[in-house]
């Protein structure tokens, strides 16, 4: 079988193998978007394929819509010349249940695949036109937090970006400068509405986009390189928006498992392959269960229905307090604790470090014992089942081949929000006293052990990446595995890691943690064991 349009027109040869095709003519479904976009999305990866995608297909076998999206790839081109073009623009969609099975669909509601080039003239002349048609309601994000990011770690503007703030919407070549020139396309075009909707994992995510589209803005205003009233038609909500969301679906990378399922079945070319960019890419996407997407109701051209296919609609207030709720308690920070004494203890999958008893004790402290206390009720999400959810259902799905090692990836990034945000909870409320924290302070002293890439048997291995991670690799270099660390040495090297309040949101000495942490991490400094042992005894 083929995952192309004429092999899917074969419904018996797909369904015996238990496959639910696309309910609707998939055609006219194109046909409709061509003339009349509704949608348009960038980011080609595995979290639009297995969600916005799907939630999409869901609206039209309703009848609740009858056009598709438009999806663009901004930086990784091969993404669409290797899980797009060849299947035409089809993916099969598997979804890995905590009951051990598997849900199989053919995904058709993307109409086009296009590269986000203005050198691709075909393709950035495709999406002009999307975003020149007054149908279009909005347009949706899933770039990573970087995609944001104007300037390099100089605090300077990018080379790409400082140039195309200087030569004006024509020929953009850095992301975000591409997105505002089909922006500057539709406030020439007409100055229609349009609802730009960042759905990227990362707090205020609408803020950060309207950030980055405002200096463009600004700019090509000042240096007169733009009309000036598009400066205007950015900063008025009544005409372009830029609704806050939280998302929260695990979509890792194509599983083998997964692959040979779908070869088994019959479909051809189930390969994965990798692009120049690392991209781990298939004509299918293999993904958990569980979903959440909480979007600001803000649309000033109108929004498709996602309601009826599950999508929370709310204030920005609420979408704020959920993705707090997710982010500093209720699975952020069980991840992160997982990723850490994961690595130290040689797994290899989250849902094996869920059979492990002591970890279940330190998650199970730290979300429902220190976290769940200080958060903030949604309204719309109830945080105790949340996290029932996480603890009972999602991290121990065995068919979701997420890893300790991957999660653990930019972990100094992540501690001040997944971690300080419930510590300074602690320190605000006179009510509460940080000294009862003891899961969070094992993490932290968890992950300083960590830095020194040594796990419980003794043996090296090699940290996740992380920009932050060789400040402490260094400063650690003086407290050596295995030996008899004092207390005085170790509070000299920790105390002044502890006391940067960039790293933990909170000066963890002021607040009276540092000893807690420095005893933890000494004891799991002892020697080989040492990590299962503290562990162990710590959470008794």
């Amino acid at each position: 079988m083929k995952l192309c349009s004429n092999a899917i027109a074969d419904k018996n040869a797909w369904e015996s193998k238990g496959y639910h095709l696309p309910s609707y003519d998939v055609k006219a479904v194109k046909e409709n978007t061509d003339k009349a976009p509704v949608w348009v999305h960038f980011g080609a990866g595995n979290i639009f394929r297995a969600y916005h995608a799907r939630l999409a297909q869901e609206l039209i076998e309703k009848g609740i819509m009858n056009s598709g999206i438009v999806v663009a790839e901004g930086f990784d081109y091969e993404i669409i010349d290797k899980a797009y073009k060849p299947f035409d623009n089809l993916s099969i969609l598997a979804i890995l249940k905590s009951d051990g099975s598997v849900e199989k669909q053919v995904i058709g509601s993307v109409t086009a695949s296009v590269k986000l080039d203005t050198a691709v003239e075909d393709d950035f002349d495709h999406l002009k036109k999307a975003f020149e048609n007054k149908s279009l309601q909005l347009a949706t994000f899933t770039i990573t937090e970087k995609g944001y990011s104007l300037k390099g770690a100089d605090g300077n503007f990018a080379k790409a970006v400082s140039e195309d703030m200087a030569n004006g919407p024509e020929k953009c070549v850095s992301y975000i400068g591409k997105v505002c020139s089909l922006l500057y396309a539709r406030y020439t075009a007409g100055g229609y509405p349009i609802a730009m909707v960042s759905t990227d994992n990362c707090s205020h995510n609408g803020e950060k986009l309207y950030g980055a589209i405002h200096e463009f803005a600004e700019k090509w205003a000042a240096g007169g390189v733009a009309d000036k009233g598009f400066l205007d038609y950015v900063e008025d909500p009544k005409r372009v928006s830029f609704p806050w969301s939280m998302i929260d679906k695990i979509t890792p990378r194509p599983d083998e498992s997964v692959k040979d399922m779908i070869a088994a079945d019959g479909v051809e070319d189930a390969e994965p392959v990798v692009t120049g960019f690392h991209t781990y890419v298939a004509p299918f996407v293999n993904a958990e269960e569980s979903e959440y997407l909480v979007i600001e109701d803000d649309f000033p051209n109108g929004r498709p229905a996602l309601e009826k296919a599950g999508v929370i609609f709310t204030d920005r207030d609420t979408v704020n307090n959920v993705e707090r709720m997710k982010v500093t308690t209720c699975l952020n920070p069980l991840h992160t604790s997982l990723a850490v004494y994961g690595c130290l203890l040689g797994f290899t999958r989250i849902s094996e470090e869920m059979k492990d008893d002591d970890l279940l004790k330190l998650i199970d402290t730290v979300g429902y014992k220190e976290g769940l206390p200080v958060v903030t009720d949604p309204g719309v999400v109830d945080p105790s089942e949340f996290i029932d959810t996480v603890v009972k259902k999602r991290l121990p799905n065995p068919f979701m081949p997420d890893t300790p090692q991957r999660i653990a990836c930019d972990t100094s990034q992540k501690i001040p929000i997944r971690f300080g945000e419930t510590i300074k909870s602690y320190i605000a409320d006179p009510a509460k006293d940080v000294n009862d924290l003891n899961a969070i302070p094992l993490v932290i002293a968890g992950w300083l052990r960590y830095a020194k890439g040594i796990d419980d048997k003794g043996d090296a291995f090699e940290c996740s990446p992380d920009p932050g991670l060789s400040k402490v690799t260094d400063a650690l270099k003086g407290l050596a595995f295995g030996s008899d660390i004092s207390f005085d040495d170790a509070k000299k090297v920790l105390d002044p890691i502890l006391a940067d309040s960039e790293l933990f949101a909170s000066d963890l000495v002021k607040a009276g943690l540092s000893d807690k942490i420095i005893t933890y991490f000494i004891s799991l400094m002892k020697g080989p064991g040492a990590v299962r042992e503290t562990l162990h005894k710590s959470l008794a």
